[in-house]
């Protein structure tokens, strides 16, 4: 994972990533998207590049990479990629493959934690479903001393999403915890409700196309609002995580939390991607900053991909070089 073991860029590469850079994330989107170019892609996008990103397809994969991270100081979390499942046999799947992750894991010595999204457990079908599924998971998550945190999707799921996760919270389960997007208008009112409440949070930017309505369109406000969610989450979160690759966020976050009497107590962390700028996690994590690498697999990793992409179009540049080393 680290930028060493990676020839530098050449000249020719870092024109290319300024040039990427300059790309909406809405293009990233649409082309990775595509529904004529995603099977192409799915063939072959490991072996042109896909693979610094995601694990692999197996559990076994991410346990290996899981392990790898632990052995280099570094927290983790695991998430099997997918959603938007509309079949009831391909939710019941989805569950029996999040309960496997529960197990297999909660037997690793490595205090890894896990996401899931609710349209894997059926959110798209039924509300209800997705809390029954979550519920199991969950509590068979309990039992293992395992937290798993409910990622955040596109705006049409955060009220349900909420909805689900305060049941949950309602059932008893502490070990959950929820995700806030700052591209979002509502977010910071959802937070501010949130807080009263003593969420576990992770914050980040967002990255599904929205209307301007729901959603700010200019990186510039993006930001300033991630600011305001960061600022008001280390004030009154029982935990924060700050997940972004963002230098002038980390550096400012760095500096509140050091500049705290307290330190926050262990009620904050960075995060970071698998894969994206690792010699960034290595910097944060030997400035003494606790840093948890989100660690994806599965078959399902096109999406996936393509909004990493979407967020840093330079990292286009990596796909390409695997692709000319082939």
């Amino acid at each position: 994972m680290s930028d060493s073991t990676s020839p530098p860029p050449s000249r020719s590469q870092k024109t290319l990533a300024r040039v990427l850079g300059g790309v909406t994330r809405g293009v990233i989107l649409r082309v990775t998207q595509s529904p004529r170019i995603a099977p192409y892609v799915q063939r072959h996008g490991l072996r042109w590049g896909a693979s610094r990103f995601v694990a692999g397809e197996s559990l076994d994969d991410c346990i290996e990479v899981l392990h790898d991270l632990g052995r280099r100081g570094f927290r983790s979390y695991a998430i099997v990629l997918g959603e938007s499942v509309t079949d009831r046999e391909a939710v019941a799947r989805a569950v029996a493959t999040h309960a496997e992750m529960v197990r297999r894991l909660g037997a690793e010595p490595l205090g890894v934690t896990m996401a899931m999204k609710l349209t894997q457990l059926g959110l798209s079908i039924d509300e209800d479903l997705a809390f029954e599924n979550a519920l199991e998971v969950l509590s068979l998550a309990r039992e293992h001393r395992m937290f798993i945190r409910l990622d955040m999707e596109s705006s049409a799921h955060v009220d349900a999403t909420l909805r689900i996760y305060r049941r949950l919270r309602g059932e008893g389960l502490s070990n959950t915890g929820v995700v806030i997007q700052s591209y979002l208008r509502r977010s910071a009112g959802d937070l501010a409700a949130l807080l009263d409440e003593g969420v576990n949070v992770r914050l980040v930017k967002g990255a599904y196309l929205e209307s301007p309505d729901v959603a700010f369109q200019r990186k510039a406000d993006v930001d300033r609002n991630y600011i305001r969610l960061i600022e008001m989450a280390l004030d009154r979160a029982s935990f924060t995580a700050v997940a972004t690759h963002d230098d002038a966020v980390l550096d400012r976050v760095s500096a509140w939390v050091g500049s705290r009497r307290d330190g926050l107590d262990g009620r904050f962390e960075f995060q970071l991607l698998y894969g994206v700028r690792p010699n960034l996690s290595e910097r944060l994590v030997a400035a003494g900053h606790p840093v948890r690498i989100c660690v994806p697999y599965g078959s399902q990793w096109y999406i996936y991909l393509g909004r990493r992409l979407a967020e840093r179009p330079a990292n286009l540049v990596f796909a390409l070089r695997s692709l000319r080393g082939r």
